[in-house]
Formats: C-alpha cells, structure tokens, sequence
C-alpha cells in the first residue's frame, strides 16, 4: 500500500497577551483606638457576705458594702436595721462570724480598735461625745494622737480643719461645752479628720441638729468628699444623706434590701414610700 501522505504541521498558536497588572489595593486606614475605660478608684472598703451577732442571736445577715476612694456613701434604714452595727463590725467592735471586713485591700477581722484606727479609719460617733472640758484646739489634737510624730502634717491638717469649719478657728481657745450643737458636731468631724484617715465613718450626724444645721453639715461632708477623702455614712435622715451620696445602700432586718447610686434610690418608689415620706 502506498504511504500516507504526511499531514501538514499546525500554525503555531499566537503567543497570549500578558494580562496587565492589577492596580495595588489601596491600604485600609487604621481602626482609630478605642478610648481607654476610666480606671474606677480604688477600692478603701469592703465588707463582703458579712454575718454578725450579738450572743446567739444574729444581727447581720450577708451584708456587702463597699466605698471607693473620694465617694460619699450612705447607709439608711430605720432603727434597728443594723446600720450602726455596720460601722461596730468596720471599726473591731463586733467581729464577723462569716464574711471578710478589708481596708484597702488588707483584712482588718482581727484587728483591734485601736490597729484599725492607726491603719486610717476615724469614727465621729453618734452624739458627737467631744470632751466638753478640753477647749476646742484640744479636742482637735486629740484627734490627731496617731500622727503625734508628725507635728509639720498635723499642723497642715489643723489648718484644713479651720478652713473647711471657720468658727471652730475663731472659738479655738472655748471650751467645747459651751458650743452649740451644730458646732459640737463639726468639732467632732473636725477631730476625725485630724488623724488623715483613710476613710471617715460618720454614725448618726444629723443626730440633735436643726434641720438648717443638717443641711449645711451635709454640705460640708460632700466638700469633704471633694478634698479627695472616703465617707461612709450611718443615716436616718435618708433625704439629706441620699442628696449628697454617690452611692446608698437600704439596710432592713440586718440585711442589705436595695443598693445602688444614690440618685437612683432617691427616685426609687419603695424608697420614697419608706424612708423619704413621698
């Protein structure tokens, strides 16, 4: 058979374009930082889960509380409740049977009176109890007993004092018997502040006052509040101590029945009810 003839070669395919580049993406702008949180103030005191009691019966029953650094806040409730108890456990008058009682982070359970007073907490108690035979420059100083080594810082302290309490500068050589009892009661807030606590405990301050005068004290406990200092208040007159607090708590029955910022509270209908008369 006769060979085939050979089949002629294909036509080289013609070469592809080259594709042209792709243009660069365009970088992404960078994500703005998110704003840094504010950092809440520290923390000066904390009860947590507290049970108290006197004898066998219990008087406190889980009771948490805590007051940051600069606040003002209140503890209210009717007699009974266990807001004076409250402060008996902070200051080592009444142990905890069950809970924790820290300072600025350190417990202060075991401690005495006297270590909690030198570890910066001061007390103004209720009826002031200013020694009326001591003028009244003398009871300032004997507030200032824990700092006795420092005169320089108590003297700026006493300085202080005079400003935030004017009359107690111009009646400082009276004796404290004879002031009155708006005045007794800056003496005995004054006195608390000379040991520079750490934080202030007020127990019953409207106590024995006029309702003018409680209104100006309660003034001049939030200007406390303004110098950077810590209060806690133990209060009946939960109108005045709401209206100057940061944050309350509502004490019924030895136990915590409502907290929350103070403003809050105050339009709070079971509180208006209860404690605000409204």
């Amino acid at each position: 058979m006769e060979a085939m003839p050979a089949m002629p070669a294909m036509p080289a395919m013609p070469a592809m374009p080259a594709m042209p580049a792709m243009p660069a993406m365009p970088a992404m702008p960078a994500m703005p930082a998110m704003p840094a949180m504010p950092a809440m103030p520290a923390m000066v005191l904390e009860i947590r889960a507290a049970d108290a009691y006197y004898g066998k019966a219990q008087i406190l029953f889980g009771v948490s509380v805590s007051v940051r650094k600069g606040q003002v806040v209140s503890l209210i409730g009717a007699n009974g409740a266990g807001k004076s108890t409250t402060l008996n456990l902070v200051m080592g008058r009444l142990r905890a049977a069950k809970g924790a009682v820290e300072l600025e982070g350190r417990s202060i359970a075991g401690l005495s009176t006297e270590g909690i007073i030198a570890a910066g907490v001061a007390c103004v108690p209720q009826r002031r109890r200013i020694f009326s035979t001591l003028t009244v420059l003398e009871n300032l100083e004997v507030g200032a007993y824990v700092r006795r080594k420092d005169p320089a810082a108590v003297a700026r302290t006493l300085d202080e004092v005079y400003a935030l309490f004017p009359v107690l500068s111009r009646k400082a050589h009276m004796m404290g018997g004879v002031l009155s009892g708006g005045e007794q009661q800056m003496l005995a807030i004054g006195r608390g502040l000379m040991s520079n606590p750490s934080l202030l405990l007020l127990d019953e301050p409207s106590m024995g006052i006029s309702p003018k005068l409680t209104t100006e004290m309660f003034a001049d406990i939030r200007r406390i509040a303004q110098t950077g200092r810590t209060v806690l208040i133990v209060e009946q007159n939960a109108y005045a101590a709401l209206g100057i607090s940061d944050h309350g708590y509502v004490l019924e029955n030895g136990a915590v029945a409502l907290e929350g910022p103070a403003a809050r509270l105050m339009h709070d209908d079971y509180v208006r009810q209860t404690y605000l008369g409204a």
